[in-house]
């Protein structure tokens, strides 16, 4: 059985909840992603900040991304598996909620990411055709 823990990206980076969207941007630079993990002061996952939230929720609305900070971009609570989830629940849950990037937990804190691009390292072509199918299907509408 193939779990999370076996595909993901280990030691993932966290952005705090409090550090500028700007602050948040030069670290997607500097670490060459397109997101990053929102933890808060309790050290736990709060959100996901993309770098396309960072232009579509603040800069293209005039927005001023010194003065915003990652967490006021956190919205609700993200989807998370834990290390030992299998990796067509893993599929399943990125399919049903049309997302690109998944935390891992451990003993209650972030561990690691799985992107596509573990995906398509790790998994048989066919698993990820249908995955890639599922995310553009809903993102060409």
């Amino acid at each position: 059985m193939t779990t999370a823990r076996d595909i993901m990206h280990a030691g993932a980076t966290c952005v705090g909840e409090h550090e500028t969207l700007e602050y948040a941007a030069q670290r997607m630079r500097e670490l060459d992603v397109g997101s990053l993990p929102i933890c808060g002061d309790d050290d736990r996952l709060h959100g996901i900040i993309t770098d396309r939230d960072i232009v579509l929720k603040c800069v293209a609305r005039g927005l001023d991304p010194t003065m915003m900070t990652a967490g006021d971009l956190a919205q609700g609570a993200p989807c998370t598996v834990d290390t030992d989830t299998d990796i067509d629940d893993v599929l399943t849950i990125m399919e049903e909620h049309r997302i690109r990037r998944l935390p891992v937990i451990g003993d209650h804190r972030l561990v690691g990411m799985i992107s596509e691009a573990d995906l398509a390292t790790h998994l048989p072509d066919e698993k990820v055709g249908r995955f890639v199918e599922s995310i553009c299907a809903h993102t060409t509408r």
